[in-house]
């Protein structure tokens, strides 16, 4: 051996300490690329990692052979195949050379400049502009889930059994094509039960062929607005309106044209003459988020007529239509005239469960062919087999009576929520009508009486989402957006209660 090879030798002899310890003596190759089923490192892993170092240290000199792998394992102890996975992983990332009929090398490398020295570590880049207003439409979420969380259903009445028995008969019967990428825009049999389901309950003009499957309504928002407008085209939305559709249009460049909500809903006449024709126009027409009124036929009239006076297209919202207490669901606005300029977007997010990450979007024919081929290209379609369970869940009956007792079971946790603020508004606190939906907003007078409730609720752990953060500009009105759909009647009479004497405290009348 070689006096190079001899010292070699030595120095990894030395990284043999750095192989004792508690971790199993695994000497199979698939050990010693790196593979485990335990958390703690292999013995190869070991062994990679110490000889990684010791060419990123310069202790094994580039250029130089190492010895032979039999003399290796014999010097630290391990079997052969142990080293051989770590050479060979090392040869694949660049640190060994391998030179048939004369050994393996140390490779010729440079290690990064050393970093200037500095007392404190730098902050990382800051986010981009956008980034930065992405983020503050956040403002409203939590992880924590409460009495008050808007947009949440009651998980606990979810029909789990029998939800599950529909996913195992897909799974056992699923065709092998659907574990493969898609781009048919969504299973056939849900295209069909929800055409037929909206053109009942929603009164929308359609066919299958126009409903296109996504991963719930933010999807479809990014796709209206990356094929439907470039960046820096006006999009008129509602203010106050749901900051999940905000952040989307943001993400996507877009200019955020705030459209003032009255008693009757989106207001376009209160515009003034100045402002920039819509690209894009969002509206929740049968029960506008966040305040709850719904749009009357004459402005959803207008409000057609002027999308076609501009050659914009309307995304309307319809988000929570299923929830009416003192009517039938209110139709559609797409469906008021034929060939209308409306895309229309629908959830399942609300009706049964967030975590099912399914929507929909009914397409104008014209839209229908590139949105199918953007949404296969951009988001990949998936979740087949959850499509098809919720295909049947429909056609079986399960979905309509789901619906219905949902209705009646969000009437009554209303109720009981009205009864917890009960001593507030015999104060003068004031509550929306809901008549839909599963949320009503307490409208508050200053900004200071909000953000003390919100602070006063975070140290009770309570989430209260602030009316004030739905407003894209100044001015903005002071309110709380209260939740009650996703908890129980004794978790709504616990924070209903506790908000009632709050409220009550800071006007002096406890």
């Amino acid at each position: 051996m070689s006096a190079s090879q001899a010292h070699q030798l030595w120095i990894i002899e030395a990284l043999g300490l750095k192989l004792a310890g508690s971790a199993p003596h695994t000497d199979s190759p698939v050990a010693a690329q790196g593979v485990s089923s335990l958390s703690s490192p292999t013995l190869g892993q070991r062994l990679y990692s110490a000889l990684r170092e010791a060419i990123q240290d310069g202790a094994l000199a580039p250029g130089s052979q190492l010895p032979a792998s039999r003399r290796l394992a014999a010097a630290l102890g391990v079997g052969r195949n142990t080293v051989l996975g770590a050479v060979e992983r090392l040869v694949a990332e660049g640190f060994l050379q391998a030179q048939p009929g004369s050994g393996v090398f140390v490779a010729e490398w440079q290690s990064p400049p050393p970093l200037p020295a500095c007392r404190e570590v730098e902050a990382p880049p800051p986010l981009s502009a956008r980034g930065t207003r992405i983020l503050d439409f956040d403002r409203t979420l939590s992880g924590r889930h409460s009495a008050f969380a808007p947009g949440v259903p009651a998980l606990d009445r979810f029909p789990r059994e029998r939800w599950q028995r529909l996913l195992r008969r897909h799974q056992q019967r699923a065709p092998t094509a659907w574990f493969d990428y898609q781009s048919q825009g969504g299973v056939s049999a849900l295209r069909d039960a929800l055409c037929d389901y909206l053109r009942l309950s929603r009164s929308v003009r359609c066919h299958p062929g126009q409903i296109l499957i996504t991963q719930g309504a933010q999807q479809g928002f990014e796709l209206v607005a990356r094929l439907l407008a470039d960046v820096g085209d006006t999009l008129w939305m509602e203010e106050p309106g749901y900051g999940g559709a905000q952040s989307c249009f943001v993400s996507a460049g877009l200019a955020l044209e705030p459209v003032p909500v009255d008693a009757e809903g989106m207001n376009v006449a209160a515009l003034p003459a100045q402002t920039p024709a819509p690209r894009l126009i969002y509206v929740t027409p049968s029960h506008q988020y966040p305040c709850g009124v719904t749009l009357p036929l004459a402005r959803r009239m207008a409000l057609l007529a002027l999308a076609r006076r501009h050659r914009a297209w309307i995304i309307e919202d319809d988000y929570d239509s299923e929830f009416r207490y003192a009517s039938a669901p209110i139709a559609s606005l797409q469906g008021l005239i034929e060939a209308s300029p409306v895309i229309y977007v629908g959830t399942f997010s609300k009706v049964l469960y967030p975590g099912m990450r399914l929507g929909y979007l009914v397409l104008p024919e014209a839209l229908v062919e590139p949105f199918r081929r953007a949404n296969a290209r951009l988001h990949r379609e998936g979740q087949y087999l959850v499509q098809a369970a919720l295909a049947d869940f429909i056609h079986e009956g399960h979905f309509a009576r789901h619906v219905a007792q949902m209705r009646e079971c969000y009437r009554h946790r209303q109720a009981a929520l009205r009864e917890a603020l009960a001593p507030a508004v015999a104060r003068g606190l004031v509550l929306s009508a809901g008549q839909a939906g599963m949320h009503l907003v307490a409208r508050l007078d200053t900004l200071a009486e909000e953000r003390a409730l919100v602070e006063q609720a975070a140290a009770a752990d309570i989430l209260l989402s602030p009316l004030s953060h739905y407003y894209l500009r100044p001015p903005v009105e002071a309110g709380l957006v209260l939740g009650y759909a996703g908890a129980t009647p004794a978790e709504i009479a616990r924070a209903g209660g506790w908000l009632a004497q709050r409220w009550l405290a800071l006007r002096g009348e406890a």
